[in-house]
């Protein structure tokens, strides 16, 4: 094996990708243990899925997927990019331009606060979004959607949260500063 060629490769280096899957140069191609390489890479946080094979006659081809950032979160002076499983990827020192903010307790994959609140973020309609300054979940059954102008939403938790959103954007059009869907069937203005 000549060469470990990488593809798809935005937020990493090619190198980080190289040194991740510690492929040793000179091993011949048909020993090249490709599972290995896959799962080293893979243990890169902006690697949401990897691939590596073999290119006869002398080449290791590794092709990796990177995650995609729909939200940030706050991480001291820096904002962190979350992915549509709530894995926090990459650090980055301002905030990117049409990712919404979300205030999460304790961010990740494995928090069911966080997965609520991106539940909620996949539901909401295209008028809601665009009115969107801040996703607020202190826990599963407190979500709140602070909007534009002074405006916010009380959505409660994730359930019903298609229904919800429907309802909220037909109410965006009525005064009030504070929306309450949490009981959709029975929403309220204040």
């Amino acid at each position: 094996m000549s060469e470990v060629r990488v593809r798809g490769a935005a937020i990493l280096s090619p190198e980080q990708i190289r040194e991740a899957a510690r492929v040793a140069p000179g091993t011949p191609l048909a020993r090249v243990d490709t599972d290995g390489a896959e799962r080293r890479v893979a243990q890169l946080a902006p690697v949401e899925r990897v691939d590596v094979s073999r290119s006869w006659p002398s080449a290791v081809v590794v092709t990796v997927t990177e995650r995609r950032p729909i939200a940030v979160v706050p991480q001291d002076k820096a904002f962190g990019l979350l992915d549509r499983e709530g894995v926090l990827f990459q650090v980055v020192g301002t905030r990117p331009a049409g990712l919404p903010l979300l205030r999460l307790p304790s961010p990740g994959p494995s928090d069911p606060t966080t997965q609520a609140a991106l539940r909620v973020l996949s539901a909401l309609s295209p008028e809601l979004r665009s009115q969107l300054g801040t996703l607020e979940a202190e826990s599963v059954t407190r979500i709140r959607l602070e909007l534009a102008k002074g405006r916010s939403v009380v959505w409660g938790d994730a359930e019903a949260s298609d229904k919800k959103s429907r309802t909220a954007t037909l109410l965006l059009g009525r005064p009030g500063a504070v929306i309450d869907v949490s009981a959709p069937d029975f929403p309220v203005m204040r």
